[in-house]
């Protein structure tokens, strides 16, 4: 703006100069020219016929140069036309040729592909893949660990309704703060795990023909009542120790109004309180008796128990449940992102190979036509084109220049006849020039002032700006002191982040390190493997060595049975006889008379006979042989006790050994199933595939092959290709060869049946995952060729095969 008005100010005083100067050349006898000079008449009157005898001369010139060169277009068109003919069939190839490019052009563009769009695409699928492996790996890793959140089952009839089961209960319900998730679980207790369904028919259904993989028990909603509290007792608890301390515990929750009676059924006679000594208060008491847990976890129930004490290990089931859950919003979305950007490169796929083919067209066409270009340059017809171009321009140029120097020489020669007759009127003319010059100074003068009054106004402005302008400049120069601290900042962050770097190459180390004594604990689990057979060996010996002290232990137990059962006949014998004996003694002794004894004597010696004749059927030695047998017994028990120790001990062994079996499974396991999902990704763009035991088995019973084709999951592998399934089993191979990678391998033709991309996925999957190994492999295709190291081409030639080795430097 100041730039603006310091112009207008000069610019009016220039003009108040111009005609002062103009006034005082007038009052002199003299006028102004061009320049602003002041000269007479006369001089004004020769300067200008100078300058239309200059614009003659070089009008006159220019139209001998003119006439030249139309003589030499001339007799250049003349030649042109008898070489025309020399050029025509390469002029006419040059046209056909820009025309056939021009059409693969418009014919591309009417393809609307394009290739950024299309690696953009390829990228942002590759991305999403790892991480929709990435989710889905978290996610399974949550199930395998805590199995009884997840609810599978197998429809137990067709056109099943799947929405009559609404799912485990702790997937059903969502904490509203993360606090009370301890709290919320211990009241819930095991039923936190029940499967809810609308009715009983279908839980029964589900048990019976639901092939369900562990015990569950169903809350069928058409069975069970809800206990809420009343709103009194909830009001008396808050009174009595505050609304902040205590709180239903179905009031911590959100669900589906639908569970209002599996909530109430659940969680309806259950408080949530702050702490210990408020549970305490609030479940003793005689108006309310209803159990409490604190937010640790702690329970106080009014029939008197309090158990608690130790956290519940592995963290709160529900907090990680939540995280799970958007873990699932989020694999849910990118899946479906990941889906519609495959719809979209299906879609584009069709259009690459034509895309392609055009465009290699389009530059063959583009060469050759550079080609015919440069070939119409070097003739003679070309080489005369350009030399008639070249006149033509001149030609238009002096024309130009003849017809700028007539109306030179026109505008000069009216100056010289204003000037004459300014010359011949001077004199009357003179002061009324003088008048009007006076009246322009006079204008111009005033506007001038005005001028500068504005300006000195605009200074004034303009310091008061300089003055807030150095103000300004302080500040910047505080900016620029907080720019250079931000700067030092940085450095220092630099600094650390190189640091980290090192630090990064020392963690590198550590895995490489990590790596190696992983590889020797594999070695010491195959030696353990090792025991373990021998110990299994062992362990079947032992159980037969049991087996027979079992049974030699059942038949001395027999044995000694049957004796203790003689023993005690013998012994109730033996006491009747003397009870008998001494009741008869004391009844006759009284009157006992010679005769009487005489029939005792008797008596006693047919007793004695008795007692003879018996003991040829009893054995007098039967005490004996009973402790005899009682010691045997003592020592087979003491026997039996060690072989039962030793049993134990040996159940426990196999136990462990069991345990680590089902590790080491587990863990080739979840290597060997992911590896296979990346080999086969990797041999198969758009495909992903997993390792899965089949319905209601464990890894041990059993494993299934599980591809997913475009995000959807086949049920068979009857549904793929023959060549899907061929990438399947050599996917799983050498997944299974990545587990245990050995130095070496041979494969013979493995891309027979597939094609050229294909074979080129193979070779990048082997240099990506192997990267520690060799291989040899016999293949006839150049996908694979292309990817190897060193080449060995076998060939006949002169009736003998011969070979050739060559070194792959691409590769």
């Amino acid at each position: 703006m100041f730039a603006k008005l310091k112009e207008a100010d000069q610019r009016d005083t220039d003009a108040f100069l111009k005609s002062q100067k103009r006034y005082e050349a007038l009052s002199a006898g003299m006028e102004l020219n061009e320049e602003g000079e002041a000269e007479t008449v006369l001089e004004q009157l020769m300067n200008a016929r100078q300058e239309a005898a200059k614009a003659n001369t070089e009008m006159k010139q220019a139209s001998m140069r003119l006439n030249f060169c139309q003589t030499q277009l001339k007799d250049k068109q003349k030649q042109r036309v008898s070489n025309a003919n020399e050029a025509q069939s390469d002029k006419k190839a040059f046209d056909a040729t820009s025309q056939e490019v021009k059409n693969l052009e418009a014919a591309l563009k009417k393809l609307h592909f394009n290739e950024e769009k299309m690696a953009e695409l390829q990228g942002r699928r590759r991305q999403l893949t790892q991480e929709v492996r990435h989710l889905k790996d978290r996610i399974d890793h949550f199930e395998a660990q805590r199995p009884y959140t997840q609810f599978r089952y197998r429809d137990p009839e067709p056109n099943f309704n799947r929405s009559k089961v609404y799912g485990v209960v702790c997937r059903l319900i969502n904490v509203k703060e993360e606090g009370a998730n301890v709290a919320i679980e211990t009241a819930a207790g095991g039923r936190l795990y029940n499967v809810v369904v609308d009715t009983d028919v279908t839980g029964k259904k589900l048990l019976q023909k639901g092939d369900l993989q562990h015990r569950t028990t169903f809350i069928p909603l058409n069975k069970i009542q809800g206990k809420k509290m009343s709103d009194n007792i909830v009001k008396f608890a808050q009174d009595l120790v505050g609304e902040e301390n205590v709180q239903p515990a179905i009031s911590h929750l959100k669900y589906d109004k639908r569970l209002q009676v599996v909530m109430e059924f659940i969680f309806g006679n259950v408080f949530i309180c702050k702490d210990l000594n408020v549970a305490r208060q609030v479940a003793f008491h005689d108006r309310i008796k209803r159990q409490c847990v604190t937010l640790e976890g702690d329970v106080v129930d009014p029939a008197g128990t309090l158990s608690g004490g130790a956290p519940q290990k592995g963290g709160s089931v529900l907090k990680h449940l939540d995280e799970i859950k958007q873990a699932e919003i989020e694999l849910n979305a990118k899946e479906e992102e990941l889906g519609k950007i495959e719809r979209e490169i299906h879609m584009m796929s069709g259009k690459q190979e034509q895309f392609a083919s055009m465009n290699q067209k389009l530059e063959i066409k583009r060469h050759e036509l550079n080609l015919i270009n440069q070939r119409l340059q070097q003739t003679s017809h070309y080489r005369q084109q350009e030399e008639i171009a070249n006149l033509q321009k001149e030609v238009e140029a002096l024309t130009e220049k003849i017809q700028c120097c007539k109306e030179s020489e026109s505008k000069f020669k009216e100056k010289v006849e204003e000037l004459e007759a300014k010359a011949k009127n001077s004199k009357g003319g003179k002061e009324e020039q003088l008048k009007q010059a006076e009246n322009e100074m006079n204008k111009l003068k005033a506007k001038a002032d005005k001028s500068a009054k504005e300006w000195k106004q605009k200074e004034q402005d303009y310091e008061t700006f300089n003055l807030e302008i150095e103000e300004l400049k302080k500040s910047l120069e505080t900016t620029e002191q907080q720019i250079k601290t931000a700067e030092e900042t940085i450095a220092q962050l630099k600094e650390k982040r190189e640091e980290i770097i090192a630090n990064s190459q020392e963690l590198t180390e550590n895995v490489e390190r990590l790596q190696a004594e992983v590889k020797k604990e594999k070695g010491v689990i195959t030696e353990k493997n090792k025991d373990i057979q021998k110990k299994m060996r062992r362990k079947e010996e032992l159980q037969a060595k049991i087996t027979d002290c079992e049974v030699k232990a059942k038949e001395h137990a027999h044995k000694l049975k049957k004796l203790k059962d003689d023993c005690k006949n013998l012994k109730t014998k033996q006491s009747d006889c003397e009870k008998r004996a001494k009741n008869s003694y004391l009844k006759d002794a009284e009157q006992m008379t010679d005769e009487e004894g005489q029939q005792l004597e008797k008596k006693i010696r047919k007793a004695q006979e008795a007692k003879n004749s018996m003991g040829r059927t009893v054995n007098n030695k039967a005490q004996s042989h009973f402790e005899q047998q009682e010691k045997e017994y003592s020592e087979l028990r003491r026997k039996q006790k060690i072989v039962e120790q030793d049993k134990r001990k040996i159940i426990q062994v196999i136990q462990d050994l069991d345990k680590k079996k089902e590790e080491i499974l587990r863990k080739a396991y979840d290597q060997i199933s992911k590896d296979f999902g990346s080999i086969f990704s990797t041999l198969l763009p758009g495909a992903n595939a997993k390792l899965l035991p089949p319905t209601g088995q464990t890894i041990l019973q059993g494993l299934e092959i599980k591809v997913s084709l475009g995000g959807v999951w086949k049920d068979s592998l009857t549904e793929l290709s023959g060549g899907q399934r061929s990438l399947a089993a050599l996917s799983l191979i050498l997944a299974m060869l990545l587990f245990k990678p050995a130095p070496l391998y041979i494969l013979d033709e493995v891309d027979a049946a597939l094609d050229l991309s294909h074979t080129q996925n193979i070779g990048n999957m082997l240099k990506t995952h192997f990267n520690k190994s060799q291989f040899i492999i016999v293949s006839l295709k150049d996908g694979m060729f292309s990817n190897a190291n060193v080449l060995f081409r076998t060939q006949f030639v002169d009736g003998v095969s011969t070979i050739t080795r060559s070194v792959n430097r691409n590769a």
